[in-house]
C-alpha cells in the first residue's frame, strides 16, 4: 500500500483528513442537542438545512477556483480560518440567547464557509494518489477516526448540550488552517482563455450529468441523502429518550463500521462490480432504519452501528468512481458537484422533509419511532429500486476511459 507514495506523504494525507473530519463532527454531531438545550429546538431543521443551502452555492464556486485560479491548499486554508471565526460567532449567539433569526443567519454564514472544505480536501488527497482504489479507503478511514475523536472529545468535555462544543470546534478549525502550511501546494490545471461567468461559478460541472452512469450515481446519491439526513438531528433524541447519556459518543458507533468498511473497499473493488458495492450501501441503509424501528436499545444501537457500512459503500465508493472516471482537470468540480447533489439537494430536502415527517409522527401521543424509522426505511427501498433499474455501469478499462472522455465532452 505504501509503495506507490512515500510513507511521510501518506501520513501527511491521513493527518489532513483526521483534522478535517474531527473539526466537522465537533460542531455537527452535538448541534441538535445544543439547540434543544438553549430553547432553540424549533429552528433545528432549519439549522441543519443551512448546510444544504450552503452546498448549493459555495462548493462549486470554490471548486472552480481550486480547479482554475488558485492552489486548492490555499483555498482550503482561507476557508478554514473563515469557518473558525464564523463558528465562534454562531456559538456566542446561541450562548447569549440572541433572537432565533440572528442565530440562523450566523449558522448559515458558518455553513457557507465550511461547505466546500470537504470536497476540496478530498480533491487534494486524490491529486496525490497513484492508485485511488487501493489507497483512498485507508486514508479516508483516518478521517472517520477523526470524526469519532471529535465525538469523544465533546462527550469527554461534557459538552453534548453545551456551547462549549462550538468553541472546541473553532479551535480544531484553526488547527486545520495551521496544518495546511505543512502541505505542498497542488497547482491548478492550466486553463486557456478567459473563463465565463458560468465557469467562474462552477456550473459548467453540470455537463458531467450528460454521462448516463454519472447521472444515475449523482441522482441516487441525492435521493439516498434525503432519508439519511434524519440520522444526526433525530438519532440523539431517540437515544436520550431510551436513557442514553453522552449521545455524541454513542453516535460514533457508526464510524466504527465505517472504518471497517473502508479497509475492505480495495478487496471489494478487486472482486465485485461497482454496481453491487453501491447496492450494498443502499441495502445497509435500508436495514439500518428497519432495525431502528424495532423500538429497543439493542436494535437502535445496532442500527446506528450499520451507518458506516451504508455511508462508505455508497458515498466513498462514489468519490473513488468520480476520481477514476472524470478527467483530472475536472477533479475538484466533480467532487463539488457531488457535494451539491448530496449536501445540497439531498440534505435540504432531507432536513426539511424528515423534520416534517418527525412532526407527523409526534402527533400521536409522543414520537412514534417505529413509524418514523419505518417510513425512512421504505424510502431507501424505493431509492434502491431506482438504482438497480437504471444503473448499467462499465466493466473494462477501455470503457472506463470512454466514460471519462464522455464526462468532459
Amino acid at each position: 500500500m505504501l509503495t506507490t507514495i512515500r510513507k511521510a506523504e501518506y501520513f501527511e494525507l491521513m493527518g489532513l483528513f483526521f483534522i478535517q473530519w474531527m473539526a466537522m463532527s465537533v460542531w455537527f454531531v452535538p448541534l441538535g442537542p445544543v439547540l434543544d438545550a438553549h430553547g432553540l429546538g424549533a429552528i433545528k431543521p432549519f439549522a441543519f438545512a443551512a448546510s444544504a443551502i450552503a452546498a448549493f452555492v459555495s462548493p462549486l464556486i470554490f471548486g472552480a477556483m481550486a480547479d482554475r485560479h488558485a492552489s486548492p491548499v490555499k483555498v482550503l486554508r482561507g476557508l478554514t480560518v473563515a469557518t473558525a471565526i464564523a463558528m465562534l460567532l454562531a456559538t456566542w449567539s446561541i450562548k447569549q440567547h440572541w433572537p432565533p433569526g440572528v442565530v440562523l443567519l450566523l449558522i448559515q454564514l458558518l455553513m457557507l464557509c465550511s461547505a466546500p472544505t470537504a470536497s476540496i480536501c478530498t480533491s487534494i488527497v486524490f491529486a496525490r494518489l497513484k492508485n485511488s482504489q487501493r489507497e483512498f479507503g485507508p486514508i479516508r478511514a483516518t478521517g472517520t477516526f477523526g470524526w469519532m475523536c471529535g465525538c469523544w472529545l465533546v462527550s469527554a468535555l461534557n459538552a453534548d448540550t453545551s456551547a462549549l462544543a462550538g468553541c472546541t470546534g473553532a479551535v480544531v478549525w484553526f488547527a486545520l488552517a495551521a496544518f495546511t502550511f505543512f502541505l505542498p501546494d497542488v497547482p491548478p490545471p492550466k486553463f486557456a482563455g478567459r473563463p465565463t461567468w458560468r465557469q467562474r461559478f462552477g456550473w459548467d460541472a453540470l455537463v458531467l450529468l450528460k454521462n448516463p452512469g454519472h447521472r444515475v450515481v449523482f441522482i441516487t446519491a441525492a435521493l439516498f441523502s434525503i432519508p439519511l439526513a434524519a440520522f444526526f438531528p433525530f438519532t440523539p433524541q431517540h437515544l436520550q429518550q431510551l436513557g442514553f447519556q453522552h449521545t455524541s459518543a454513542w453516535m460514533s458507533l457508526g464510524q466504527v463500521s465505517e472504518i471497517i468498511a473502508m479497509f475492505t473497499l480495495a478487496g471489494m473493488f478487486a472482486r465485485l462490480r461497482l454496481k453491487w458495492i453501491f447496492a450494498a450501501g443502499l441495502g445497509f441503509g435500508l436495514l439500518r432504519f428497519a432495525l431502528c424501528a424495532l423500538k429497543s436499545k439493542t436494535w437502535l444501537l445496532l442500527g446506528v452501528s450499520l451507518h458506516g457500512f451504508s455511508y462508505a459503500f455508497y458515498f466513498i465508493t462514489a468519490q473513488i468512481y468520480l476520481d477514476e472516471r472524470v478527467d483530472a482537470a475536472w477533479r475538484t468540480r466533480a467532487q463539488a458537484l457531488f457535494s451539491l447533489m448530496t449536501s445540497g439537494v439531498g440534505n435540504l430536502a432531507g432536513y426539511l422533509g424528515t423534520g416534517w415527517w418527525f412532526a407527523v409522527c409526534a402527533k400521536f401521543g409522543g414520537t412514534q419511532w417505529p413509524m418514523f424509522w419505518g417510513g425512512l426505511s421504505l424510502s431507501v427501498a424505493m431509492v434502491g429500486i431506482y438504482f438497480l433499474t437504471m444503473y448499467r455501469g462499465k466493466d473494462s478499462h477501455a470503457n472506463r476511459q470512454s466514460a471519462k472522455q464522455t464526462a468532459v465532452s
